[in-house]
């Protein structure tokens, strides 16, 4: 029986800067930060109230794809096609003004809908999050 989900993974243009956007903007921790073999980079975050779960920023590099697909995935991921995910706060609206003071990019202002108080944002790779305050 499946107990919990313990991995994720978000495709990333550049590990580095994506790295500083994950824990200096949205202050996730660093889970792990290792090279194994081939120089593959294993590069994990998450946020500080879930330490059990671990956010795999995945670079999207030559040599994990064919180029073809590669080039595929970078463009989704620019037109943030992928890595869409929801982030719960307790006050959207002051999170969205302490994230935007950061320089976070915001899709959508906070808008009141039907399950909360929800606004959408982009990291530096592209990928899509809503931040939600639920009723």
């Amino acid at each position: 029986m499946i107990q919990k989900l313990s991995h994720a993974t978000i495709y990333v243009l550049d590990q580095d800067q994506a790295l500083d956007f994950y824990t200096n903007k949205l202050g996730f921790e660093v889970r792990m930060d290792m090279t194994i073999e081939n120089g593959f980079r294993w590069l994990t975050v998450g946020p500080k109230s879930q330490p059990d779960l671990q956010l795999v920023l995945f670079a999207v590099k030559s040599g994990m794809f064919d180029e073809a697909a590669g080039e595929h995935l970078r463009a989704l991921l620019e037109q943030g096609a992928l890595g869409v995910g929801v982030f719960d706060t307790d006050d959207c609206r002051a999170t969205y003004a302490e994230l935007s003071a950061k320089g976070v990019d915001f899709v959508s202002p906070p808008q009141e809908q039907p399950y909360g108080v929800e606004a959408t944002f982009r990291d530096n790779s592209g990928n899509v999050y809503s931040l939600t305050e639920r009723r």
